[in-house]
């Protein structure tokens, strides 16, 4: 069942009240911590940016699941939807997905996952959001998958 809106994090509440359009910089512990100089998501006004994330534990930042592509990807998009909460939005507010396969062969597997998260989190007969997905080499060698989102938020 979709969860109700979840409030805006501290730091995006204080922006909206002084400045609409300023752009603020989303973290949540629901997340890993970014590995290099990036935001785990950033919001300025309506639009939601979450930064691509991996199949990691929040609290330790490791690698989980490696060669189970369907278990990444469901850690993957809890992590995503941890940094969108976070951001005051819920996955109905997603407008798009980007998902990032290191093997064709696993898009089948990323795709059930993904399908189910959705009809977890998308109320029955809601407007799915968009999807991208692209085979790419990713940055670190237990990644099977990475997301990123994008919201409106209104």
């Amino acid at each position: 069942m979709p969860a109700e809106r979840p409030q805006p994090a501290e730091t995006a509440q204080a922006a909206e009240h002084t400045r609409p359009a300023e752009k603020v910089e989303i973290r949540t512990d629901g997340a890993p911590a970014p590995a290099w100089t990036f935001s785990q998501g950033v919001r300025k006004g309506p639009i939601l940016q979450v930064s691509g994330q991996g199949p990691q534990d929040p609290a330790t930042g490791e690698y989980l699941h490696h060669g189970d592509v369907k278990a990444q990807t469901r850690r993957t998009l809890e992590n995503v939807k941890a940094v969108v909460e976070a951001g005051g939005a819920t996955i109905e507010d997603v407008v798009m997905f980007r998902v990032y396969l290191t093997k064709r062969a696993d898009f089948p597997l990323m795709n059930e996952v993904y399908a189910e998260f959705i009809e977890e989190n998308v109320k029955p007969g809601g407007v799915k959001p968009c999807r991208t997905t692209v085979f790419v080499e990713l940055p670190q060698e237990p990644m099977l998958v990475e997301i990123d989102a994008q919201a409106v938020v209104v």
